[in-house]
């Protein structure tokens, strides 16, 4: 299949999984993750519909937000602080898992006269391949970011499950979102974005709650 068969296909599981559970599938955003393509790909994905892409790398996401600035970009990989000055234009940063880069982005947002919007990253499968806060210290976490950095604007979590069968993921999304639930709970936020779910296992994330999904490989197996 190409590249429309495989959107339309994604979107009918997307509608499928919210059918499931009796959620709108518009309260899921479809990001396209985007490092493994080329720009040509990157228009056609833009004339097919797709609004929202995400980037692992700021160097390759620099060019890109030139060449789409129409695009609501994301950065989704993991942020050293000495590349925080080049997050201005995107969207949201799914990323955010410690002090110093919360201390960096804000300290930017500052001089930008700008909210960053970021997601507080999880680290739900516990392995220590992954980055992210430990799950029982997230709404710790959350609560010193909203007291301490008032130029970031905290959206909601973001979490990883470890790659297995679909339904082995499950437990690992409930946990994250039942942390959002806690953070709406016990503090003065309303987180409303839960980003979760790739291409294995987004219909069980979508199940579980997820209001954005990251999909690269199931969008693009077939093309060229």
């Amino acid at each position: 299949m190409g590249l429309t068969e495989n959107l339309e296909n994604i979107r009918t599981r997307i509608a499928q999984a919210c059918a499931r559970v009796n959620r709108n599938p518009k309260e899921v955003k479809l990001l396209a993750v985007t490092k493994s393509v080329d720009e040509e790909m990157l228009a056609k994905l833009a004339q097919a519909g797709v609004k929202s892409f995400g980037e692992n790398r700021i160097q390759q996401a620099r060019t890109r937000l030139k060449l789409f600035p129409d695009i609501e970009w994301h950065f989704i990989g993991s942020l050293q602080t000495n590349k925080v000055r080049y997050c201005k234009d995107f969207t949201l940063i799914h990323s955010l898992d410690r002090l110093n880069l919360a201390e960096a982005l804000n300290r930017r947002a500052q001089q930008w006269n700008k909210q960053v919007n970021v997601l507080v990253q999880v680290n739900i499968s516990g392995e220590e391949s992954k980055h992210g806060v430990k799950p029982s210290e997230t709404l710790s976490f959350v609560k010193t970011i909203s007291e301490q950095f008032p130029n970031l604007n905290i959206k909601g979590l973001m979490g990883m499950a470890p790659y297995g069968s679909p339904e082995s993921t499950r437990p690992y999304f409930r946990t994250l979102a039942n942390l959002q639930k806690q953070i709406a709970d016990e503090t003065d936020l309303q987180p409303t974005v839960l980003s979760m779910g790739m291409s294995n296992d987004f219909e069980i994330a979508i199940e579980e709650g997820a209001t954005l999904i990251r999909v690269g490989t199931a969008l693009f197996e077939g093309e060229a």
